[in-house]
């Protein structure tokens, strides 16, 4: 299933219907979301002012495809406009370890190149990790 920026999946949690927009597409990685913020008994009638809201978590996930697969219970249910703060690529964080396994520095990625940086500052440490989460993974940091 294609999924484009903009779009809003319904994805069924037990704790109640969790919704994700798609933020990006990228030509080599899978989609980019954001999981928007609560867990809801029945769809919310205004997706754009939920997606105004602030993110809970950015990941890179093969939704589309877990969607066609039928590997989560989930639909697309609608589009709302991206926040302006959001439009460019996010910014992505993964750690470069040394032989003892400690980490020795940190590669930012922007969706094109990488910088480095020896220690995380107070905004780069919340930044998603440059990961693929796999279907599993991205469900169980929904519950």
């Amino acid at each position: 299933m294609k999924l484009n920026p903009g779009d809003i999946v319904e994805i069924e949690t037990e704790g109640g219907n969790a919704y994700v927009q798609v933020t990006h597409n990228h030509a080599t990685y899978p989609e980019v979301v954001r999981v928007l913020p609560g867990r809801h008994a029945s769809r919310p009638d205004d997706f754009g002012l939920l997606a105004r809201s602030k993110s809970d978590f950015v990941a890179m996930l093969p939704l589309g495809g877990a969607i066609e697969n039928k590997r989560m219970k989930a639909s697309k249910v609608g589009t709302a406009a991206i926040p302006a703060e959001l439009k460019d690529f996010p910014t992505f964080r993964m750690p470069i370890r040394d032989k003892q396994g400690g980490i020795a520095y940190w590669w930012l990625w922007d969706g094109e190149g990488l910088n480095y940086v020896t220690e995380l500052d107070a905004n780069s440490a919340d930044l998603p990790m440059r990961e693929v989460m796999s279907v599993d993974t991205f469900l169980k940091k929904l519950a």
